[in-house]
């Protein structure tokens, strides 16, 4: 009976840890660093963030012609946010041609996209900076954490591809991926990397070579969560879709089959009180202050 009994104790304690191991803190992720307040994807985005207590920051990445992986949202030079190296406004029609990936890093850091601020963003402040090499922001974050805010934070990376853009403004999927795991590898701890895509050919790919990375589906569609889960045809660790598209009854579908949620872009107050409420695990903000506001509020443990 002692042996029954203390098989039972175990069994019990295993099924807690891997309920504690599923339900972790809840996870506020700034978008681009601090997009509403600093210019999006550059380090003093990231250590803003940082300072507002984030938990994971939020970015996207490019390649340039030299192979180098830089933080940028487009892989072209915005007009909405950059100069061009002489210091003059971009044409819109023209975007395109200012293709990261057809320039080497020294001519991409060139590009002043932080100074013309962003018109969406009221609260962002202007300042001179340049699309950084993902490892320079790792770095920096490294230091800022040892030196300041004195706790590590994941990293949600988005490898933006698509098939009609193969060889033209990125490599094609398996030599994207493995670029950036390269450069990963060498700088973090796989446990504090998730890798997102719309593009669920790198979810397959990473899913298939690299199994151990945390995998996130970024959903702007109205298909059922049913129908998106069957096409990606295997179980992502996050689940991430615009935050008007969910509901209580999909998070607890997605939670039923041990699949976190993470919405974008949550950015009003009542709007993250909402995704709370819904029992989201966190949600992908431009504004981590607001977020560090009600940050007693969001940590209720549910």
């Amino acid at each position: 009976m002692y042996f029954i009994m203390r098989t039972l104790l175990l069994l019990l304690m295993l099924s807690i840890n891997a309920s504690a191991q599923y339900i972790p803190k809840f996870d506020v992720q700034g978008h681009r660093g601090a997009r509403g307040l600093r210019p999006e994807n550059t380090i003093p985005a990231f250590l803003l963030a940082l300072d507002s207590g984030v938990t994971t920051l939020e970015l996207d990445v490019v390649i340039t012609k030299d192979k180098q992986v830089v933080v940028s949202h487009e892989p072209w030079m915005s007009p909405s946010i950059c100069l061009d190296p002489k210091g003059n406004a971009i044409p819109e029609k023209d975007e395109k041609k200012f293709n990261i990936y057809q320039m080497t890093y020294a001519e991409v850091k060139e590009f002043d996209c932080g100074s013309i601020g962003n018109e969406k963003f009221p609260e962002q402040q202007k300042m001179k900076t340049v699309k950084p090499l993902l490892s320079d922001v790792i770095v920096a974050v490294d230091v800022h954490t040892k030196n300041f805010t004195q706790y590590e934070v994941d990293y949600n990376i988005e490898i933006k591809s698509s098939p009609e853009d193969d060889g033209k403004f990125h490599p094609l999927v398996g030599e994207y991926s493995d670029i950036v795991y390269k450069l990963l590898d060498q700088y973090l701890p796989m446990e504090r990397i998730v890798i997102q895509s719309f593009d669920i050919r790198v979810l397959k790919y990473w899913h298939e070579k690299y199994p151990e990375i945390r995998l996130a589906l970024l959903i702007e569609n109205l298909k059922s969560v049913e129908a998106n889960l069957n096409e990606l045809g295997f179980s992502p660790s996050v689940y991430s879709p615009y935050y008007k598209l969910l509901s209580k009854e999909k998070v607890n579908y997605l939670h039923q089959r041990k699949i976190r949620v993470i919405p974008w872009t949550v950015n009003e107050v009542s709007e993250m009180l909402s995704m709370k409420g819904m029992g989201t695990d966190g949600f992908i903000t431009d504004y981590p202050d607001r977020a560090r506001k009600i940050k007693y509020t969001l940590n209720i443990k549910r």
